[in-house]
């Protein structure tokens, strides 16, 4: 029987590798590593959160693919509005946020006692930060 597990990771492409590491490491806690060979880690990193789970990929224009002398990032891959995250620690992300001085966005989704916090990435993509009851 065909089933999906579970998301495994997701893509983020960048023309500036250094600080979109730098953002996923201080504002998420995740842990930079390099790729497996044959992928350059000058050029590709994958960030690992605290299970040892490489849950995003950072990747310079053709990097994946062999082709590094790309300067541009693809419009091949579609719309993809946001990546959501299943946290813990609320108060004390809306705290670090704010000592970085990143612009976000508080909503709480009353029905199912959700808090959420929006940040976009230094390249523009939009993390919703969740924040189940029992874990706010």
């Amino acid at each position: 029987m065909m089933r999906v597990n579970a998301l495994d990771h997701v893509n983020v492409q960048t023309l500036d590798i250094g600080a979109t590491v730098k953002f996923y490491a201080e504002v998420l806690d995740l842990e930079a590593r390099n790729p497996p060979p044959p992928l350059d880690p000058k050029l590709v990193q994958w960030m690992y959160d605290a299970e040892g789970r490489a849950i995003f990929h950072l990747t310079t224009p053709g990097s994946i693919l062999g082709d590094t002398g790309k300067a541009e990032l693809s419009r091949e891959t579609g719309p993809v509005h946001h990546v959501a995250l299943n946290c813990s620690g609320h108060d004390a992300m809306v705290g670090r946020l704010s000592s970085l001085g990143l612009d976000h966005k508080l909503n709480f989704v009353e029905a199912i006692d959700l808090k959420q916090i929006f940040v976009h990435d230094p390249n523009g993509v939009l993390l919703e930060l969740n924040y189940f009851s029992g874990n706010h």
